[in-house]
C-alpha cells in the first residue's frame, strides 16, 4: 500500500511534495490546454468570420467582471462578415444630394463695404484655441467688422495657448485671398495705419459669448466711436448663432470661399488626398478624438479601472474649476466618444467592409497601438498622414499643429465619406463644408442610442446587431434636411447658404455652385428651444464689465461661480 501523501510545513509556508515527473507532465498539459482553450472561447481573434466580443485589454482597461460573464453565458453568433452591405452606393453618397447646392452670394439689400465702412474705425481681433476654433473666431470678426461699419485687421492668431503654435495668420491662410474676397463685404487691411509717426495702442475689452447685433451696438460701438481703434480679446463663438440672412451668408463666404490655406499646405494636403486616391478610388476618413486630454476633459470612463482613473484624473487637474463628472451618465447621454473599436464596430454594421481604406485623422491615442488593435483588425487598410508621408516630407509641419491639423482638415474635407467621433469644432467646420459642398457623406454617431447597444452587444447576434445600428443612425448620415430648420449650430448647418434646385432645371447640376447675387432666400433662423446640441459653453454668462482697458481674468461669472472657458483648452 502506498504511503499517504502528507503536507509537509517548510520554512514557514504549506508545500505539495513533487508529483512524478510523468503525471506532472500530463497535468501540466491538460492544464495549459485547458487555459488556452479558454481564452480562445473569450478573446477569439478579429478578422474574416471572427466572432468578436470586445476588445483587447491594454493596461488601462481592464475586464469588468460583469463583461466577462456576459462573454461567458452570452453564447451567440457575433461574427463580423467581412463583405459590404447590400445597400451599395447609398453608403457612399445621398440620392438627394444633387437637389442641393451652395448660395453664399449676398442679396440685393446687403451694401457694398465702400458704402458702409466708417474711415476712423478700426477692429482688431485676437482668437482664442486650436486651429478651428480660431477659424470660427476669424469668421465671426468679419462678421463683427461688417456690424460695427469698420476696418478689420487681419486677425492676430493664438500662440498663447495649450497648442503653443506661433504661426501667424499668413503662415496658415492666404492673406491675399482673404483680403480680395471680401472686397464688397467688409475692408482688412494687414496691419494698423500710423498715426502721427506711431502705430496706435488698441483699447482692449472682451464680449460675452453669442453676443447679438444689439449687444455689439451698446457693448462696443461706443468704445469704438471714443478710441477709434478696439480689440477683441479671447474671440472665439462670441457672435449670436443665429443672424439675419445676410450675415449669415456673410459667415459662409468668408468659411468656404475667402478662408484657403497658403500653398505649402494646400499642396502637402493634395499630396495625401492624391496617395489615398492611388490605394482606392475611395476611402473614409475618421477623426477619431480619442485623445487623454479628451477623454480627461470629457469625464468619461472606459472600464480601465483605478489606473485609468488615476491617469485621467491628474490630466483633468490642469482645470482647476472644472465640475465633477457622473461618466455614466455623460455617456448615457451621448457625450462621450466612441472607442476606436466602437466606431470600427459601427462602420461594419452600416455596410463598409474590411476591404474599405480608413484615414484617420488623430493625435497621440490613449493606450496607443493596443486601443487601435481592434479597429485595424476591422479595417487593415490602415492609414494617417505619418504613414502615407515621409518624415522629410512632414519636416516643415511637425513643429506646428495648426498646420498639422490643416493637413487632416484637407483630407477628412477631400474624402468620400467623413466621420467623425465628437462633434468638437473640427467635426462642425467639416460637417458644414460637406453640406455647402453637395451634401457629401457625413457621419456622426448616435451615440446615445449605440452606448446600451455596445453595452449589451455580446448577448446579441451580429445580425440583430447591425439591424439595430443602421436604425439608429438614421437621422445622423449626413442627409439634407435632417436638422429643422432654424435649429443646430450654424457652422454645421449652414441652412441660409443652401439652396433647393428648381423643378426642371436639371443644368445646374455643380453642387459648389453659387447663388447668384439678388436671389433672395428664405431666412430659416427661429427662435425655438434648442437642445444641448446647439449650445456652447457659457453661451448666456455674462462678463463681469461691460468693456475694459485692463488685464482681463480669464474666467467668466455664471451663477455666482467662476468657470474658465474651457474650449481653449478641448478645441481643434
Amino acid at each position: 500500500m502506498g504511503s499517504r501523501r502528507r503536507r509537509h510545513h517548510h520554512h514557514g509556508r504549506w508545500v505539495v511534495p513533487a508529483i512524478a515527473p510523468a503525471a506532472a507532465a500530463c497535468a501540466a498539459a491538460g492544464l495549459l490546454f485547458f487555459v488556452v482553450a479558454f481564452h480562445c472561447f473569450l478573446s477569439p481573434p478579429l478578422g474574416d468570420g471572427a466572432r468578436v466580443v470586445r476588445r483587447p485589454n491594454p493596461p488601462f482597461l481592464l475586464n469588468k467582471p460583469a463583461e466577462v460573464a456576459r462573454s461567458v453565458i452570452g453564447a451567440v453568433d457575433f461574427t463580423v462578415p467581412s463583405g459590404g452591405s447590400k445597400l451599395g452606393e447609398d453608403l457612399w453618397e445621398s440620392k438627394a444630394a444633387g437637389n442641393f447646392f451652395g448660395c453664399s452670394n449676398a442679396t440685393k439689400q446687403f451694401a457694398d463695404a465702400n458704402a458702409v465702412t466708417k474711415s476712423d474705425r478700426y477692429l482688431m481681433i485676437a482668437t482664442s484655441g486650436g486651429l478651428n476654433q480660431q477659424r470660427t473666431g476669424i469668421i465671426d470678426a468679419v462678421v463683427a467688422a461688417r456690424i460695427l461699419n469698420a476696418t478689420l485687421v487681419i486677425p492676430k492668431l493664438d500662440e498663447e495657448s495649450f497648442w503653443k503654435d506661433a504661426s501667424d495668420f499668413a503662415e496658415i491662410f492666404d492673406v491675399n485671398s482673404f483680403i480680395s474676397s471680401l472686397l464688397n463685404d467688409v475692408k482688412v487691411i494687414r496691419q494698423l495705419p500710423e498715426r502721427d509717426g506711431k502705430t496706435p495702442s488698441p483699447y482692449k475689452m472682451r464680449i460675452p459669448r453669442k453676443c447679438t447685433p444689439k449687444c455689439y451696438e451698446n457693448r462696443v460701438l461706443p468704445a469704438l466711436v471714443k478710441k477709434h481703434v478696439v480689440q477683441l480679446t479671447k474671440f472665439d463663438y462670441r457672435v449670436s448663432n443665429r443672424l439675419e440672412t445676410d450675415l449669415q451668408k456673410l459667415r459662409c463666404r468668408v468659411n468656404y470661399h475667402a478662408l484657403q490655406f497658403t500653398d505649402p499646405i494646400l499642396r502637402m494636403g493634395e499630396l495625401l488626398v492624391q496617395r489615398m486616391r492611388v490605394k482606392s478610388e475611395r476611402f473614409i476618413a475618421l477623426h477619431l478624438r480619442f485623445e487623454p486630454d479628451m477623454l480627461a476633459f470629457s469625464g468619461c470612463y472606459y472600464g480601465g479601472g483605478d489606473i485609468e482613473r488615476r491617469e485621467l484624473g491628474d490630466i483633468r487637474k490642469r482645470w482647476k474649476t472644472l465640475h465633477a463628472s457622473n461618466p455614466d451618465r455623460e455617456r448615457r447621454h451621448g457625450k462621450c466618444p466612441l472607442t476606436p473599436e466602437e466606431v470600427g464596430l459601427m462602420l461594419r454594421a452600416l455596410g463598409f467592409g474590411k476591404d474599405i481604406h480608413l484615414y484617420v485623422a488623430s493625435g497621440e491615442v490613449y493606450g496607443g497601438e493596443e486601443t487601435l488593435a481592434p479597429l485595424k483588425a476591422l479595417f487593415p487598410n490602415f492609414h494617417s498622414k505619418e504613414t502615407l508621408a515621409s518624415k522629410e516630407e512632414l519636416a516643415p509641419f511637425l513643429p506646428y499643429s495648426s498646420r498639422m491639423a490643416a493637413l487632416d482638415f484637407i483630407v477628412c474635407d477631400r474624402s468620400d465619406v467623413f466621420v467623425t467621433n465628437n462633434n468638437g469644432n473640427m467635426a462642425r467646420m467639416l460637417a458644414g463644408r460637406r453640406r455647402y459642398f453637395g451634401h457629401r457623406r457625413t457621419i456622426r454617431p448616435n451615440a446615445k442610442k449605440l452606448y446600451s447597444l455596445f453595452l449589451n452587444r455580446t448577448s446579441i447576434s451580429w445580425h440583430t446587431f447591425a439591424s439595430k445600428v443602421q436604425t439608429f443612425q438614421k437621422g445622423f448620415m449626413g442627409e439634407p434636411n435632417e436638422i429643422k430648420p432654424g435649429r443646430g449650430e450654424f457652422h454645421e448647418h449652414p441652412m441660409d447658404c443652401i439652396c433647393a434646385k428648381s423643378k426642371g432645371k436639371t443644368g445646374q447640376n455643380r453642387s459648389h455652385q453659387i447663388k447668384r447675387a439678388g436671389e433672395p432666400m428664405e431666412n430659416h433662423s427661429s427662435d425655438g428651444d434648442l437642445d444641448w446640441r446647439d449650445l456652447d459653453y457659457g453661451e448666456h454668462a455674462p462678463l463681469g464689465r461691460d468693456s475694459s482697458n485692463e488685464p482681463e481674468s480669464d474666467d467668466i461669472r455664471v451663477g455666482g461661480s467662476d468657470i474658465p472657458e474651457l474650449e481653449d483648452m478641448m478645441s481643434d
